[in-house]
């Protein structure tokens, strides 16, 4: 009788652990312990707040040098954005080339603020999108429909 629960308990929590492990890869998000695991891999610790919002993963931590940042993750490779960043690559032109090669139209209120470019437009379905656009490649890492 112990190993029947046993094993019915091992398959509920395979099931579910498949089906969460399913989920993820599906839409291709990190968990929140991947993402953990990539912002210590960066150079992060204490590591708080970590919340999935606006197409983003946000977090509170410190940073290499110690200070305290907040930052924005991109929920597909983990890559981290700190709002001390005060610099892009790209230029607001840029920023539109990048977005209309992408599908976007009527892109607008493009502006560089807590260390990513932020801009509003419409998706290929002709919806309103706000869009978190990655200051270094131009591609967009998080959209809040």
């Amino acid at each position: 009788m112990k190993t029947i629960a046993l094993s019915a308990a091992l398959a509920l929590a395979l099931g579910v652990a498949g089906a969460a492990m399913a989920q993820s890869q599906s839409n291709g998000a990190l968990t929140e312990a991947q993402v953990r695991t990539r912002l210590q891999d960066q150079g992060y610790s204490h590591i708080d707040d970590l919340k999935f919002k606006h197409g983003m993963w946000h977090a509170e931590a410190r940073s290499g040098n110690g200070k305290h940042v907040d930052l924005r993750i991109d929920p597909d490779s983990g890559k981290a954005y700190a709002d001390e960043q005060k610099v892009s690559r790209l230029s607001k032109d840029d920023v539109r080339a990048s977005l209309a090669s992408a599908g976007y139209t009527d892109v607008h209120d493009v502006e560089f603020e807590d260390g990513m470019w932020r801009a509003k437009a419409e998706n290929s379905a002709g919806k309103d999108v706000k869009l978190q656009i990655d200051p270094d490649t131009g591609k967009v890492v998080g959209t809040d429909d």
